[in-house]
This record gives C-alpha cells, structure tokens and sequence, in this order.
C-alpha cells in the first residue's frame, strides 16, 4: 500500500476540502486556515507570508497553492526547497470542481469525496434566473472601497443565482472605485459579503442609501470546497430577502 502523502495546504478553501476528505493528510496550513473547526496541524504563517523553511520542515509530498492568493515567489521558493507545489486557478464554478478534483485526486490520490459530488449537484440543481438579472454592486473592502470586478468565482456563483454585477467587465478583478461612483453604477442591489471585510447590519447598508442590502455570508460566496454543497440554498436566502433600502 503506497504511503499517505504529507500535504501542506496554502489556501483555507484547500485546507477544509482536504482535511474534509481524508482526516489525518494534512501537515501544516496557514494561520488563515479556520476550517474545520479544531484543525490540528502545524502553522507556517499567512496565506501572503508564508514560512517557507517551516513548510519544508515538514517535509511535505505536496503543497497545495492557488494564483491568487499565493506569491509566485514563495511558491519558487519552495520550489527550489524541492516541495512539489500545484497551484490551481479558479475563476468560476466549473474551475473550482476541475481543480478539486486535480488536488484531491491528481495530488492526494483520493477517491472523488462524497461531498463534491453533492456539491456538484446542488449547483446543477439551480434553475435558470427568472426575469432578468438583478443588477449588483459587490464590495468586497472599505476604507478604500473595493468591489468584485471581471473574472472572479465569486461573480460567476452570483451570476448563476440572476445577479449581475456591474462591474464584471471592469479592466481589473478587484478595483478600487470611490464610493460617490460605486453609488451612481446603476445597481438595484447592494450584495454585502462578511468576509474579507465583515460587512454587517450596521456596517455597510448606510453607504447605498436608496439600495437594498443583501448580506451573505463571505464563506459562501467565496470559498471552494465543502461550502460548496450549501452555497446555492444559502446565498439564494440572503438574495431572496435583503435589508429595506435607508
């Protein structure tokens, strides 16, 4: 029987898919790997900052990475360190499960989880948007305020629930845009995520003043692992009955 692969995840989304899948494979993750709960391994650090020479202290089969949320020069670093490193991008929904799938079973050798397959699933399972899309602005920050652009997971999920953002064709995928300009978009819908800024009630509604208020929860919307199975009934909750406009 091969020996189980030593894996060190860089990516919370990772570290829960893993961890979900096969208890006991994973080595170390990042200070930002809060998924699930009680997760048992080393620390090397954040997802921007990783320790390198902690990671390959724990001599690890695979490091498992993603484009954007981890430097290509702590990845070459590893790399050099001779850590097999698989990165994986994921901009829409199919990406996310192609990738799953090339970690889990390309990189740990598992058997496809149950739970992907109920995830996939549950997102087949959406109907098509009824009427047409609701029009959306999305921040994902404040202080300065910054918001989905083109080319993101998290729009493409949005996408298939019949929200439309209205920045999905901005130049870049996460722009800054001042807050007078984000209000004037033409947006029918203000979709408030509590991650990575933790929007809230309280937090966020007051600067669309005219808008409804949708608050989602960020785990939901952005990460690609497990949540995946409740994300389409979650997010559908919060689109289906936002905050009043102020």
């Amino acid at each position: 029987m091969a020996a189980r692969p030593r894996v060190v995840s860089l990516v919370p989304s990772l570290t829960e898919a893993v961890a979900v899948s096969a208890p006991g494979l994973l080595v170390g993750a990042t200070d930002w790997c809060v998924r699930p709960a009680g997760l048992d391994v080393a620390r090397v650090g954040g997802t921007k900052n990783p320790d390198t020479a902690a990671v390959l202290a724990l001599r690890p089969d695979l490091v498992v990475a993603n484009e954007e949320e981890n430097r290509p020069t702590d990845l070459e670093a590893l790399r050099a360190g001779g850590a097999r490193v698989l990165v994986t991008e994921v901009r829409t929904l199919g990406q996310a499960f192609a990738e799953l799938t090339r970690v889990l079973a390309g990189g740990c050798g598992l058997a496809p989880p149950p739970w992907l397959d109920r995830a996939r699933a549950a997102w087949a399972a959406v109907p098509p948007p009824a009427g047409g899309p609701v029009r959306a602005v999305v921040p994902v920050w404040r202080r300065p305020w910054m918001v989905l652009g083109r080319d993101t997971f998290a729009g493409d999920l949005l996408s298939r629930l019949g929200v439309r953002n209205v920045y999905a064709e901005h130049a870049e995928r996460y722009p800054r845009v001042p807050l007078d300009e984000l209000r004037a978009a033409g947006a029918d819908l203000a979709v408030l995520p509590d991650e990575p800024y933790r929007f809230a009630a309280d937090d966020g509604p007051e600067a669309f003043p005219g808008l409804p208020a949708a608050l989602v929860d960020g785990r939901m919307l952005t990460w690609y692992g497990p949540s995946l199975e409740q994300a389409p009934m979650s997010l559908a909750a919060a689109l289906r009955a936002p905050l009043p406009p102020r």
